[in-house]
């Protein structure tokens, strides 16, 4: 009787550390981004502009959102597109219209032609991009 009791304990122990570590390496958490390698994209994205130049404004929008999807992929979230993987996120951002706004313009300069972009609305759409790479935990 006593082994009986001996194994229903170890099993309840097996299980609870099952449950447990399928909830700290469940689907938003499984894999461990490298904050540093993202930092120093992020910089190099950042020094990207140059103050005068519109096609720099395009370019780190286009970057910025690459490396956020680069994130929401290595985090494991769902979705085939970036939009999907978002929407898995939501519970992640802290200003998901930000994150969302900036990820439109992304979709307007790679599929619209003569989309113009602002110095000011790039540093918002950056800003942005900064806070949700924050938010999944990659810098």
């Amino acid at each position: 009787m006593t082994w009986l009791i001996l194994a229903f304990l170890v099993a309840i122990v097996l299980v609870g550390g099952t449950i447990l570590f399928l909830i700290t390496h469940g689907r938003r958490g499984g894999s461990h981004l490298n904050q540093e390698k993202y930092r120093t994209d992020w910089m190099r994205i950042e020094q990207s502009i140059v103050k005068d130049q519109e096609a720099s404004f395009h370019l780190a929008i286009l970057n910025a959102d690459k490396l956020l999807d680069q994130a929401l992929k290595q985090r494991g979230f769902k979705g085939e597109t970036m939009g999907e993987r978002m929407k898995s996120a939501k519970a992640s951002w802290s200003s998901a219209n930000n994150t969302w706004t900036a990820h439109k313009l992304r979709n307007q300069i790679a599929h619209e032609q003569n989309v113009k972009v602002s110095y000011t609305t790039t540093r918002r759409a950056l800003a942005a991009f900064k806070q949700s790479l924050k938010d999944v935990g990659a810098i």
